[in-house]
């Protein structure tokens, strides 16, 4: 049996839910301002669910997303928001880890926006110094493309923590990024950089299968957390989009989603949870499944 790392599930898609607000293109960033506290509860929930691992709410914390809306003043801030809600519910809870994530630059799902590495790593990187001492890993998440990951880990770096690298897949075959490059072309990059681990996330649970198998070659921890949108639509895949462009599946039950999980420590990922519209209610269903297949949960 294997040793686990349950992460928890998605946060934007739980603080829409919660706070009843209209999306806007800043998405979650714009809840932990109207609704402080909310991010914490989620966190909390998360714990009590299961997970031994808190997504930082700072995926969206971009300058390039900031100033469409006048608020780059609070870029600084704002990350430290995030971080201290994150804080605040493990110390609650009195275990756990928390990972600093960094989403991808400009949009989300769109490789042809990738800036060059030269252009993209600073930006990274001043994030991760400002997510370094306070989180127990750095997790590049939702990067569609090499060179988008390329210049996500090369700032991460700078974090002086472990780097863990997640890409997002075709929905449709899962063995390539969304770029259509293939998985393991991340082979070049995990010898270059101080990766730690290798992820898949926000696609749909039936590609992992094929994006692990790619990541597996790469010699390193892997895993995997889908989402549970029926598809990416083109409307999302316009400038500034807001998350009514998405629609969530209604069959992605808890069990269904534990199944394919199991399915994916079975290929052999030690590190599973969710993304977006995967909830508390799926993570604390997937925990009791991984303990009752005897595997540990750390």
């Amino acid at each position: 049996m294997a040793k686990i790392t349950l992460l928890d599930g998605g946060m934007g898609q739980e603080l829409v839910a919660r706070s009843g607000d209209d999306p806007t293109p800043l998405w979650a960033t714009r809840v932990m301002i109207d609704h402080p506290g909310m991010v914490r509860a989620i966190h909390a929930d998360y714990f009590d669910a299961g997970a031994t691992v808190a997504t930082t709410n700072t995926y969206a914390i971009h300058h390039d997303r900031l100033e469409r809306f006048g608020l780059d003043h609070l870029f600084h801030a704002l990350h430290l928001r995030a971080l201290a809600e994150a804080h605040e519910a493990r110390g609650a809870h009195g275990s756990g880890r928390i990972a600093g994530s960094m989403g991808p630059l400009i949009a989300t799902y769109r490789p042809e926006v990738t800036l060059p590495v030269a252009e993209a790593s600073p930006k990274y990187a001043e994030i991760a110094r400002i997510l370094g001492p306070h989180v127990d890993m750095i997790l590049c998440e939702t990067l569609a493309s090499v060179e988008m990951c390329e210049g996500a880990v090369k700032g991460a770096a700078e974090s002086g923590k472990p780097v863990w690298l997640s890409v997002t897949v075709d929905d449709h075959d899962g063995s390539r990024l969304r770029s259509g490059e293939p998985v393991t072309d991340l082979a070049r990059l995990v010898s270059a950089y101080p990766v730690a681990a290798v992820l898949a996330n926000c696609s749909v649970p039936e590609a992992m299968g094929d994006a692990l198998a790619g990541l597996a070659t790469l010699g390193l921890p892997f895993g995997a957390y889908a989402n549970g949108f029926t598809h990416i639509s083109g409307n999302f895949l316009k400038d500034a989009p807001t998350v009514k462009e998405l629609t969530h599946r209604h069959d992605l039950t808890p069990e269904k989603y534990a199944d394919f999980a199991l399915d994916w420590v079975q290929r052999g990922a030690t590190i599973v949870g969710g993304c977006c519209e995967v909830g508390p209610a799926h993570i604390r269903h997937l925990a009791a499944r991984l303990r009752e297949a005897g595997h540990e949960i750390a």
